[in-house]
């Protein structure tokens, strides 16, 4: 399976351990994850502006490059660059004089955008298109013993229009979890908001998020918290020292990617999880657990 991948820009980065993890392990089922030519930023969040059609020229664009390179489907990891393109792309395909306006605003392209790319999570694509049952019979390290929270937060549930699995308990993380011979721990905090971007100019408030959702999950015998999100994974692993600072009784835990434990099951060395990128260090966890 040949899938055309969009990776953002905090991938790239400060989120290598999220980019490398995914592509290991996908390849490892089959999917060859072809990056799109020429992306651009999708634009971080979906615009609410009133007269915001400019801003969706940028997440549109990106369809239209893989309009171009022939393909029907765009996958991506970042919960929140899914988020901008999915909505960007559900306005285009429900509204017809506003995808017009867009496609004037982008008259140097080669092609007009008609509404006709998929995005896709990868998430969706391991649910949807590989299959739990395909994905066990992969594992050669099952993660016996670990206890993974389940952190869905915001982008991946909401709106309606854009969510990948039910609104107030999706399951998909907690089933390939499971598949990956982890013991998944609901919990009650599984879709609050981390804060987002009030960790700019308000760490306290992000500080007092991260204090609820890791409480919470410790709360329930987790281990480690699992994620999709970049801007998640910052403010509830490298918050966890201001969490500290206003909460005496908190205790620190390891906060990892789901494509991290994925790539640990389907036999991935410590070279692709970039475990060297966390605040919170994970490796002593995944090691006493022996998965590393």
């Amino acid at each position: 399976m040949k899938l055309s991948y969009y990776p953002g820009c905090t991938l790239k980065n400060h989120a290598r351990n999220f980019e490398d993890s995914t592509l290991y392990a996908m390849d490892r089922l089959g999917v060859e994850a072809v990056e799109l030519e020429r992306w651009n930023c999708c634009g971080t969040v979906y615009s609410l502006s009133a007269d915001d059609l400019m801003r969706q020229v940028a997440p549109i664009r990106n369809l239209i490059r893989a309009k171009e390179g022939g393909n029907s489907q765009l996958m991506t990891g970042c919960s929140m660059c899914f988020n901008t393109l999915k909505r960007a792309n559900h306005r285009a395909r429900t509204n017809e004089e506003d995808l017009a306006r867009m496609n004037a605003f982008m008259y140097d392209e080669p092609v007009d955008y008609e509404g006709d790319v998929d995005v896709l999570h990868v998430l969706e694509v391991v649910r949807d298109q590989i299959g739990f049952d395909a994905i066990r019979e992969r594992v050669v390290k099952p993660l016996e013993g670990l206890r993974v929270a389940c952190y869905y937060g915001c982008m991946l549930v909401r709106p309606n229009e854009a969510a990948i699995d039910d609104t107030e308990n999706p399951s998909v993380l907690e089933d390939l979890i499971t598949a990956l011979g982890g013991e998944p721990v609901d919990f009650s905090h599984k879709t609050e908001c981390c804060g987002a971007h009030q960790t700019v100019d308000k760490p306290e408030i992000v500080a007092d998020k991260t204090y609820g959702i890791l409480g919470a999950a410790m709360a329930q015998g987790a281990d480690t918290v699992a994620v999709s999100c970049p801007l998640c994974a910052f403010n509830l692993d490298h918050r966890q020292e201001t969490t500290l600072k206003l909460h005496s009784d908190f205790h620190t835990m390891p906060v990892v990617y789901f494509s991290q434990l994925m790539a640990i099951a389907l036999g991935g060395s410590e070279s692709v999880l970039r475990l060297d990128l966390h605040h919170t260090p994970p490796a002593p966890l995944l090691a006493g657990k022996g998965l590393l």
